[in-house]
């Protein structure tokens, strides 16, 4: 019995011994890790994608032509699948999905990569090495949305 005791105080030494060196190693951790990211929030922007996005000039003409083609497509479709059998109609479907995919991709490329352009010129006008989506930060970072805004209007 007097062993089985023994054996407890050892157990319960290291794990006192472990949490101790845990709690040590946690805060100096966060030390090291506070300083860090009080001296980079000064240069860190936030840009909100979906508002820029959505007042691109070229944002109105690409939805329209969109809309066009999934009009078209579903007009296609319900021509061609008529007299298709359950499984090609659904093979048929998912062809035309990944056409407007495509389409939908080939006509938002040139809108992203413009926005990212203007996010990296802002960027460069105000000092700063990073920028995040501005619904991914909690607190602090520059506002820049209506400067790239403003240069994606250019």
């Amino acid at each position: 019995m007097v062993k089985l005791q023994k054996k407890q105080v050892k157990i319960i030494s290291v794990l006192i011994a472990l949490v101790f060196v845990g709690s040590v190693v946690a805060l100096a951790l966060t030390q090291s890790g506070s300083g860090l990211a009080s001296a980079a929030s000064s240069n860190v922007g936030v840009v909100d994608y979906n508002q820029v996005m959505s007042q691109h000039p070229k944002v109105q003409s690409a939805s329209s032509e969109m809309q066009t083609a999934v009009q078209d497509a579903q007009k296609e479709f319900e021509t061609k699948s008529a007299n298709m059998s359950d499984q090609e109609k659904r093979d048929y479907y998912q062809q035309t999905q990944q056409r407007l995919q495509q389409k939908n991709q080939e006509l938002m490329e040139p809108i992203t990569k413009s926005v990212e352009e203007s996010v990296k010129k802002v960027a460069e006008q105000k000092g700063l090495s990073v920028v995040l989506e501005k619904g991914a930060v909690v607190y602090g970072g520059t506002d820049i949305t209506q400067d790239v805004i403003k240069q994606v209007s250019k």
